[in-house]
């Protein structure tokens, strides 16, 4: 394999032991888990370069580079972070990790339970975003970072990046909140259970304990991929990339694959049935619709940002349906409300919510100058 300049290079996780017992905000106690991370670049004497990357639903630590020299796909955010990319990696030690309840060698129901000898599997307690963060907090404090230079995430991430500056604004300078949003709407908690439904009813999921008998619930997961990928996409795109293509060029009446969409979706379910767990799957949109800072304490979403001190770039994109723009202008009025320094930007692009992963030239060129500008403005 030929690495490009701008590339990390062959990266190898890291993993770190927390004995620690953690309280989730369920209630429920986890005595001890694992964190699986990936690092990019070097942390500078001071440790105040560090930037964290978070994930979204189905992302993991596993965020640029390769794993090794074999491996042709880099990491999920490879277009974003690498030497001389808008996340330097000459300028800034860059962290990603797979989040408590994941299923790429961070603590999940896939890992064995210490008590049992056996997978958590339904056992394994709910997680919020929240909590999510607490463990964030922990990772850092191994590593002896104090305070992160930015907290970046996309979708489930930039929540995530969220929740930081509200439960710890000491410990970050910048948040970059992407394709994001304050809450779920109604429609997208219904997707949610749409997909959840798909695999809990699957007859190979076994209530969650489906490693015990052997089995993966396929058919569950290839639904819940594909509706999840139908409204990841914009209409443009599917209908410049598909249109009413068939694969045969005439009619087959019946129900098998005819258009060339039915294929591309078909392929996406059975990739992801291969590579992701099914409880984690249910996990992981279960903190998506459980995400609300203002609905504990029954206050307004400006309320809820008081807390912060971080600056803010906030990135939405036109044809994001599924977090739309008018999601993200309300944290920016929720900040301005509270004289918070935000920057926003409404990207005209067409890719719908999965743009925030695409290598569009102008959103990696507003990212660059942003963290350019953030990392003069603290000295890096």
């Amino acid at each position: 394999m030929h690495l490009q300049p701008d590339s990390v290079g062959v990266v190898t996780p890291q993993t770190l032991h927390f004995d620690t017992p953690i309280t989730l905000k369920s209630g429920a106690v986890l005595d001890a888990y694992d964190l699986v991370y990936e690092t990019y670049g070097t942390l500078n004497a001071d440790k105040s370069n560090a930037i964290l990357i978070c994930h979204a639903l189905s992302g993991n630590h596993h965020v640029a580079g390769f794993h090794s020299a074999e491996e042709k796909r880099p990491g999920w955010w490879d277009n974003m972070i690498g030497p001389g990319k808008p996340v330097d990696t000459t300028r800034f030690f860059v962290i990603g990790l797979n989040n408590l309840g994941g299923c790429h060698g961070s603590t999940g129901p896939s890992s064995i339970d210490p008590k049992t000898g056996k997978p958590y599997g339904a056992a394994f307690p709910i997680v919020t975003v929240e909590d999510w963060v607490e463990t964030q907090v922990r990772l850092a404090d191994r590593l002896g970072i104090a305070t992160f230079a930015a907290v970046i995430g996309g979708s489930l991430g930039g929540m995530q990046a969220l929740s930081w500056s509200i439960l710890h604004p000491q410990r970050m300078r910048h948040a970059l909140v992407i394709a994001s949003a304050p809450g779920l709407t109604a429609q997208n908690i219904g997707f949610n259970d749409v997909a959840r439904q798909a695999i809990l009813t699957d007859p190979d999921f076994h209530g969650g304990d489906f490693y015990a008998h052997g089995v993966v619930p396929r058919r569950g997961l290839r639904l819940a991929r594909m509706l999840g990928h139908i409204t990841y996409l914009s209409d443009d795109v599917m209908g410049e990339k598909f249109g009413r293509i068939l694969k045969n060029d005439v009619f087959q009446f019946g129900y098998g694959v005819e258009f060339e969409v039915e294929s591309y979706l078909r392929y996406q379910g059975d990739k992801f049935a291969d590579s992701f767990d099914a409880n984690t799957y249910l996990l992981m949109t279960k903190a998506l619709d459980y995400f609300d800072p203002t609905h504990h304490h029954r206050i307004s979403l400006s309320e809820a940002l008081k807390p912060a001190q971080a600056e803010f770039l906030v990135v939405s994109f036109t044809s994001d349906w599924r977090f739309a723009p008018s999601r993200s202008r309300e944290i920016v009025k929720a900040l301005l409300d509270n004289d918070r320094n935000v920057s926003y930007a409404e990207i005209t692009a067409a890719h719908g919510h999965d743009t925030f992963l695409m290598p569009d030239p102008h959103y990696l060129s507003l990212v660059r100058a942003y963290l350019n500008n953030a990392a003069k403005g603290m000295g890096l």
